[in-house]
């Protein structure tokens, strides 16, 4: 991955933007993951980075997030744990 400050300061996209008010929100989700996937290609980012740094700011945009991942997450283990009798049943 090349270092993000070398990021140039025009990114020619393949899909020019519209108005935003005059299409479905699915379009203009598309348009942008397509001009952040081109950016991330022209930049020489790997697909995994990709879709852990998309990942990352999906998550980070809704608020609490984050914390209901991590509270399942926990949830999961404790139930494993429980399931091999390593921790106790209240």
């Amino acid at each position: 991955m090349q270092n993000p400050n070398n990021l140039p300061a025009r990114i020619d996209p393949l899909i020019e933007p519209s108005e935003p008010s005059r299409r479905p929100w699915q379009v203009e989700v598309s348009q942008l993951l397509t001009n952040a996937a081109l950016l991330c290609i022209q930049q020489g980012v790997d697909l995994d980075a990709y879709m852990t740094g998309a990942w990352a700011a999906y998550v980070e945009a809704r608020p609490g997030m984050r914390a209901h991942l991590e509270e399942l997450h926990l949830r999961d283990q404790l139930e494993e744990l429980r399931k091999l009798g390593r921790v106790g049943v209240a």
